[in-house]
């Protein structure tokens, strides 16, 4: 199975699967990687040391096919907050700072060889990079980030943190739960109503099916960050639905419990 359409490319190397963006491959100071493959899981487990030695493994694998110093690797112990963490220096200077930002949705720095890492099984994550200012960051955004507009706080806390200009910011979003899979009852429909009434009304945004509601959260973070200052052209979707291709990508909703966690890591080198 082949994933590249017009906005990524399927890379097969060294027994790694990953998909990149095109649009930062015209960066060479950057690498980037969203890494599929259900033998490859980057899920932590706080009492099962066997199952995080695999997780360290496969990070230090991806570490390796891109030249990057996996003891500056950095983690976050997710959970659907808005919180995001600026990165300046590593909390350990030997280990990779695995889970040490808890509570912790999204990363931020202006360091070079500083590798942010987050993950998901359907949530959306962010890549931003401003190539004026030299800043990466790295955003999860389930739908409960979405719903507390993550995407629209990461560039925020770029502008003032680093003087980044929203025109500058290129946003690029990995394979995620499409419009059709991401199925909710009515009181959720109502929360994402009432943060988002400016949206209702474009593109189908949400969409009535029986006593159920389909929502497009790409879409959302996409007309957002527009809101926001990115230019259309920097805004780019993967065009995957992790539901659709849960062969190949790890999906909460699809395999529930049983799912795995993918990875999506950032660095400027």
């Amino acid at each position: 199975m082949d994933l590249s359409n017009e906005n990524v490319v399927h890379v097969k190397s060294n027994g790694i699967e990953y998909l990149q963006f095109i649009k930062l491959l015209e960066y060479p100071e950057i690498k980037y990687a969203y890494v599929i493959g259900l033998d490859k899981n980057f899920e932590f487990y706080h009492s099962n040391e066997e199952k995080n030695k695999i997780t360290k493994n496969n990070f230090k694998e991806i570490c390796t096919e891109f030249n990057l110093d996996y003891n500056n690797l950095v983690n976050v112990k997710q959970n659907h907050t808005d919180n995001i963490q600026i990165i300046n220096n590593k909390i350990n200077k030997d280990e990779p700072d695995f889970n040490l930002y808890e509570n912790t949705d999204g990363l931020i720095t202006n360091k070079k060889g500083i590798v942010l890492s987050t993950k998901n099984a359907d949530c959306i994550l962010l890549a931003f990079y401003d190539p004026v200012k030299k800043v990466i960051a790295n955003i999860h955004s389930g739908w409960r980030g979405t719903l507390q507009r993550i995407s629209v706080k990461a560039v925020e806390k770029m502008r003032q943190e680093y003087g980044c200009n929203p025109e500058d910011i290129i946003c690029c979003m990995s394979p995620s739960i499409g419009k059709d899979h991401f199925e909710v009852d009515e009181d959720v429909y109502k929360m994402f109503y009432e943060e988002f009434k400016e949206l209702q009304n474009e593109d189908n945004i949400f969409e009535q099916n029986g006593d159920k509601w389909n929502i497009d959260t790409i879409l959302i973070n996409r007309k957002i960050l527009a809101q926001k200052g990115l230019k259309e052209e920097n805004i780019v979707d993967s065009g995957i639905c992790s539901v659709c291709n849960k062969d190949i990508i790890h999906s909460y909703r699809a395999n529930g419990e049983n799912a795995g966690r993918a990875t999506q890591i950032i660095a400027m080198v």
